[in-house]
């Protein structure tokens, strides 16, 4: 098996609270979706264990707490030009969020 050559393009992360809503959907949700409809590539949402944001309080998993507003992060892995139109996108619906970028070089495996 001959690996696919290795493409240049943006981590994409967003950082947000579990139970965050936007448009009436979970801001998680209506990430995914957008990027989904506008064929931006596949992305992944990960829940935090323990976290704070610019509020200054701490969020954090406990024994019985299991349903606290937790921190998540949503992720994706896009061109340059599908970043910059995912992040475009966010900015215009009025998001309330944070979101990070680096560069990323990134390929598939196997036969798809």
């Amino acid at each position: 098996m001959n690996p696919k050559p290795l493409q240049q393009g943006v981590h994409l992360y967003f950082y947000c609270h579990a139970h965050t809503r936007h448009r009436g959907m979970l801001l998680t949700e209506w990430l995914l979706e957008q990027a989904r409809q506008n064929n931006l590539g596949g992305g992944s949402v990960f829940r935090a264990i323990a976290g704070f944001g610019r509020n200054g309080v701490l969020h954090e998993e406990q024994f019985f707490e299991l349903a606290d507003d937790l921190p998540v992060k949503v992720e994706f892995l896009l061109g340059e030009a599908q970043a910059d139109a995912l992040v475009q996108l966010v900015s215009e619906a009025g998001v309330d969020a944070v979101y990070a970028r680096s560069p990323a070089s990134f390929a598939m495996l196997g036969n798809t």
